[in-house]
């Protein structure tokens, strides 16, 4: 991957449905060469999908948090079973370290978010968590 790559795939984290010419004419090349890069980072597994951000996911007023969790055993697979069930959940990430998976939160008010929380603490396996909530965010491109 090259910087031409680099700046693709950032141009596609801003807007997934930019049209190829104008990819093509922000990145100085032709149309056919932004398509032939599209297409080896999808062959390649780099670019996996294409996806959309709703309304309320952009709102800023959304409350957004990370959950560090601390795993009893062997449930690490359990737990993120169970947390799929979870529409507040947006992201989940095994990790290492002190805290055995990330989760990242969302909810469209302290209430519910605090209700999201509630359920999710009583998953059996979980030992320990802790969260933070995300109070502003800085796109790197």
């Amino acid at each position: 991957m090259d910087a031409t790559d680099r700046q693709l795939l950032a141009l596609l984290r801003t807007n997934a449905r930019t049209p190829v010419a104008k990819l093509a004419s922000a990145l100085g090349v032709s149309r056919g060469t932004v398509q032939h890069r599209i297409d080896r980072l999808i062959a390649d597994r780099v670019l996996l999908g294409f996806t959309v951000r709703t309304a309320s996911e952009a709102d800023p007023h959304r409350v957004r948090a990370l959950m560090m969790i601390s795993v009893e055993g062997d449930r690490s697979d359990a737990i993120l079973d169970a947390l799929r069930g979870y529409s507040e959940v947006r992201a989940m990430h095994t990790t290492n370290g002190r805290w055995d998976l990330v989760v990242e939160l969302g909810a469209d008010s302290l209430g519910a978010f605090d209700e999201a929380l509630r359920r999710i603490r009583t998953i059996k396996g979980i030992a320990n968590s802790e969260t933070s909530l995300l109070l502003r965010s800085s796109r790197v491109e």
